[in-house]
Protein backbone atom coordinates (compact mmCIF):
# COMPACT_ATOMS: atom_id res chain seq x y z
CA UNK A 1 0.00 0.00 0.00
CA UNK A 2 1.39 3.40 -1.00
CA UNK A 3 1.91 6.28 1.42
CA UNK A 4 -0.80 8.26 -0.46
CA UNK A 5 -3.38 5.56 0.18
CA UNK A 6 -2.40 5.38 3.83
CA UNK A 7 -2.85 9.12 4.27
CA UNK A 8 -6.23 9.35 2.54
CA UNK A 9 -9.02 10.37 4.91
CA UNK A 10 -12.31 8.49 5.13
CA UNK A 11 -15.14 10.07 3.12
CA UNK A 12 -16.98 11.27 6.25
CA UNK A 13 -13.86 13.03 7.55
CA UNK A 14 -13.25 14.67 4.17
CA UNK A 15 -16.86 15.85 4.13
CA UNK A 16 -16.55 17.41 7.60
CA UNK A 17 -13.28 19.07 6.59
CA UNK A 18 -14.88 20.54 3.47
CA UNK A 19 -17.87 21.87 5.42
CA UNK A 20 -15.66 23.41 8.11
CA UNK A 21 -13.43 24.99 5.47
CA UNK A 22 -16.45 26.41 3.64
CA UNK A 23 -17.88 27.86 6.87
CA UNK A 24 -14.56 29.43 7.85
CA UNK A 25 -14.18 30.97 4.38
CA UNK A 26 -17.74 32.32 4.52
CA UNK A 27 -17.08 33.91 7.92
CA UNK A 28 -13.88 35.52 6.61
CA UNK A 29 -15.70 36.87 3.56
CA UNK A 30 -18.46 38.29 5.78
CA UNK A 31 -16.00 39.87 8.20
CA UNK A 32 -13.74 41.53 5.65
CA UNK A 33 -15.26 41.60 2.17
CA UNK A 34 -18.99 41.10 1.53
CA UNK A 35 -22.18 40.75 3.54
CA UNK A 36 -25.77 40.22 2.46
CA UNK A 37 -28.64 42.41 3.66
CA UNK A 38 -32.29 42.94 2.80
CA UNK A 39 -34.19 46.22 2.66
CA UNK A 40 -36.84 46.23 5.42
CA UNK A 41 -38.58 49.57 4.84
CA UNK A 42 -39.58 52.18 2.26
CA UNK A 43 -37.02 54.76 3.43
CA UNK A 44 -34.68 54.34 0.43
CA UNK A 45 -37.26 54.31 -2.35
CA UNK A 46 -37.02 54.61 -5.31
CA UNK A 47 -33.36 53.52 -5.21
CA UNK A 48 -34.19 50.44 -3.14
CA UNK A 49 -37.52 48.76 -2.57
CA UNK A 50 -38.81 46.74 0.35
CA UNK A 51 -37.35 43.19 0.36
CA UNK A 52 -34.59 44.00 -2.14
CA UNK A 53 -31.57 41.83 -1.40
CA UNK A 54 -28.19 43.55 -1.62
CA UNK A 55 -24.52 42.85 -1.12
CA UNK A 56 -22.52 45.33 0.91
CA UNK A 57 -18.79 45.55 0.22
CA UNK A 58 -16.30 46.54 2.91
CA UNK A 59 -13.14 46.99 0.85
CA UNK A 60 -13.83 50.66 0.02
CA UNK A 61 -13.53 51.66 3.67
CA UNK A 62 -10.40 49.72 4.56
CA UNK A 63 -8.31 52.84 4.09
CA UNK A 64 -10.86 55.64 4.06
CA UNK A 65 -14.21 56.83 5.31
CA UNK A 66 -17.55 56.98 3.46
CA UNK A 67 -18.02 59.85 1.05
CA UNK A 68 -21.02 62.01 0.23
CA UNK A 69 -23.48 60.15 -1.96
CA UNK A 70 -22.50 56.67 -0.71
CA UNK A 71 -25.31 54.41 0.46
CA UNK A 72 -24.10 52.80 3.66
CA UNK A 73 -25.29 50.11 6.04
CA UNK A 74 -24.56 50.91 9.67
CA UNK A 75 -25.20 49.65 13.19
CA UNK A 76 -28.08 51.16 15.12
CA UNK A 77 -26.62 54.14 17.04
CA UNK A 78 -29.33 53.67 19.67
CA UNK A 79 -33.10 53.57 19.26
CA UNK A 80 -33.25 54.13 15.52
CA UNK A 81 -34.50 50.69 14.51
CA UNK A 82 -38.21 50.07 14.22
CA UNK A 83 -39.79 46.67 14.91
CA UNK A 84 -39.91 46.03 11.16
CA UNK A 85 -36.26 46.85 10.60
CA UNK A 86 -34.99 44.85 13.58
CA UNK A 87 -36.56 41.56 12.47
CA UNK A 88 -34.68 38.36 13.30
CA UNK A 89 -34.32 35.21 11.16
CA UNK A 90 -37.33 32.99 11.66
CA UNK A 91 -35.59 29.64 12.27
CA UNK A 92 -32.34 28.04 13.38
CA UNK A 93 -31.14 27.38 9.83
CA UNK A 94 -31.61 31.01 8.83
CA UNK A 95 -29.83 32.19 11.97
CA UNK A 96 -26.89 29.93 11.17
CA UNK A 97 -26.72 31.13 7.57
CA UNK A 98 -26.94 34.74 8.75
CA UNK A 99 -24.05 34.19 11.14
CA UNK A 100 -21.75 33.17 8.31
CA UNK A 101 -23.09 35.80 5.90
CA UNK A 102 -25.12 33.54 3.59
CA UNK A 103 -28.56 34.83 4.64
CA UNK A 104 -29.59 38.47 4.11
CA UNK A 105 -29.83 40.04 7.53
CA UNK A 106 -31.79 42.88 9.08
CA UNK A 107 -30.95 44.57 12.35
CA UNK A 108 -29.07 47.40 10.62
CA UNK A 109 -29.99 50.66 8.92
CA UNK A 110 -29.30 51.81 5.39
CA UNK A 111 -29.18 55.47 4.34
CA UNK A 112 -27.35 57.81 1.99
CA UNK A 113 -24.44 59.91 3.25
CA UNK A 114 -25.10 63.61 2.57
CA UNK A 115 -22.56 65.11 4.97
CA UNK A 116 -19.13 64.05 6.24
CA UNK A 117 -16.93 65.36 9.04
CA UNK A 118 -16.51 69.13 8.87
CA UNK A 119 -19.47 69.70 6.51
CA UNK A 120 -22.27 72.15 7.21
CA UNK A 121 -25.54 70.61 6.02
CA UNK A 122 -28.62 72.78 5.73
CA UNK A 123 -32.15 72.39 4.50
CA UNK A 124 -33.21 74.03 2.43
CA UNK A 125 -32.69 76.77 -0.15
CA UNK A 126 -35.56 78.64 -1.85
CA UNK A 127 -35.96 75.80 -4.33
CA UNK A 128 -36.20 73.17 -1.59
CA UNK A 129 -32.71 71.80 -2.25
CA UNK A 130 -30.29 70.51 0.36
CA UNK A 131 -27.20 72.66 0.84
CA UNK A 132 -23.78 71.32 1.77
CA UNK A 133 -21.12 73.89 2.68
CA UNK A 134 -23.34 76.53 1.13
CA UNK A 135 -23.66 74.71 -2.20
CA UNK A 136 -27.18 73.59 -3.24
CA UNK A 137 -27.29 70.05 -4.61
CA UNK A 138 -29.76 68.52 -7.04
CA UNK A 139 -30.62 65.12 -5.58
CA UNK A 140 -32.11 63.41 -8.64
CA UNK A 141 -32.48 60.15 -6.74
CA UNK A 142 -35.21 61.47 -4.39
CA UNK A 143 -38.64 59.85 -4.54
CA UNK A 144 -40.46 63.15 -3.99
CA UNK A 145 -38.26 66.29 -3.96
CA UNK A 146 -41.24 68.43 -2.97
CA UNK A 147 -41.20 67.07 0.61
CA UNK A 148 -37.48 67.68 1.12
CA UNK A 149 -38.03 71.07 2.75
CA UNK A 150 -40.69 69.81 5.19
CA UNK A 151 -37.97 69.28 7.81
CA UNK A 152 -35.63 72.25 8.17
CA UNK A 153 -32.27 72.11 9.94
CA UNK A 154 -28.68 73.31 9.91
CA UNK A 155 -25.92 71.16 11.39
CA UNK A 156 -22.15 70.97 11.39
CA UNK A 157 -20.96 67.38 11.15
CA UNK A 158 -18.23 66.54 13.70
CA UNK A 159 -15.03 64.86 12.53
CA UNK A 160 -15.41 61.10 12.53
CA UNK A 161 -19.15 61.28 11.97
CA UNK A 162 -21.69 61.31 9.11
CA UNK A 163 -25.04 62.90 8.41
CA UNK A 164 -27.32 60.43 6.63
CA UNK A 165 -30.74 60.70 5.02
CA UNK A 166 -33.08 58.39 3.15
CA UNK A 167 -33.99 58.90 -0.50
CA UNK A 168 -37.67 58.80 0.48
CA UNK A 169 -37.53 62.03 2.47
CA UNK A 170 -41.22 61.85 3.36
CA UNK A 171 -40.82 58.45 5.01
CA UNK A 172 -37.34 58.11 6.48
CA UNK A 173 -36.46 58.28 10.18
CA UNK A 174 -32.89 59.39 9.49
CA UNK A 175 -30.44 61.91 10.97
CA UNK A 176 -33.03 64.69 10.72
CA UNK A 177 -35.44 62.84 12.99
CA UNK A 178 -32.86 62.05 15.67
CA UNK A 179 -31.38 65.48 16.29
CA UNK A 180 -32.78 65.41 19.81
CA UNK A 181 -31.11 62.08 20.63
CA UNK A 182 -27.85 61.93 22.62
CA UNK A 183 -25.83 61.57 19.40
CA UNK A 184 -27.55 64.52 17.73
CA UNK A 185 -28.49 62.42 14.70
CA UNK A 186 -24.86 61.88 13.67
CA UNK A 187 -23.48 58.45 12.75
CA UNK A 188 -19.97 57.43 13.80
CA UNK A 189 -17.90 56.31 10.83
CA UNK A 190 -16.76 53.31 12.88
CA UNK A 191 -20.38 52.08 13.03
CA UNK A 192 -20.53 51.71 9.24
CA UNK A 193 -20.61 48.08 8.12
CA UNK A 194 -19.98 48.80 4.47
CA UNK A 195 -21.10 50.35 1.20
CA UNK A 196 -24.12 49.13 -0.76
CA UNK A 197 -22.58 47.55 -3.84
CA UNK A 198 -24.86 45.16 -5.71
CA UNK A 199 -28.58 44.41 -5.80
CA UNK A 200 -28.89 40.65 -6.24
CA UNK A 201 -32.67 40.26 -5.94
CA UNK A 202 -35.23 40.58 -7.46
CA UNK A 203 -33.74 39.15 -10.61
CA UNK A 204 -35.20 41.78 -12.93
CA UNK A 205 -33.53 44.56 -10.93
CA UNK A 206 -30.08 43.02 -10.48
CA UNK A 207 -27.39 45.65 -10.85
CA UNK A 208 -24.56 47.61 -9.28
CA UNK A 209 -25.36 50.48 -6.92
CA UNK A 210 -23.16 53.41 -7.84
CA UNK A 211 -22.64 56.69 -6.02
CA UNK A 212 -24.03 59.66 -7.99
CA UNK A 213 -22.11 62.78 -9.04
CA UNK A 214 -24.53 64.92 -7.00
CA UNK A 215 -21.93 66.22 -4.57
CA UNK A 216 -19.00 66.79 -6.95
CA UNK A 217 -19.47 70.58 -6.90
CA UNK A 218 -19.59 70.80 -3.09
CA UNK A 219 -16.57 72.76 -1.80
CA UNK A 220 -14.29 71.33 0.84
CA UNK A 221 -15.24 72.17 4.39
Amino acid sequence: MSDTAKRQLPVWQESILLVVTAVVMAIIVKAFFLQAFYIPSESMEPTMLVDDKILVQKVSYWSGDPDRGDIVVFDDPGGWLTDTESGEPSNVLQRGLEMIGLFPTGGHLIKRVVGVGGDTVQCCDEQGRLQVNGEPVDERYLLDPSVNADTTFEVEVPDGYLWVQGDNRGNSADSRMHQGDPGGGFIATESVVGKAWLRVWPFKRIGFLRSPDTFESVPRS
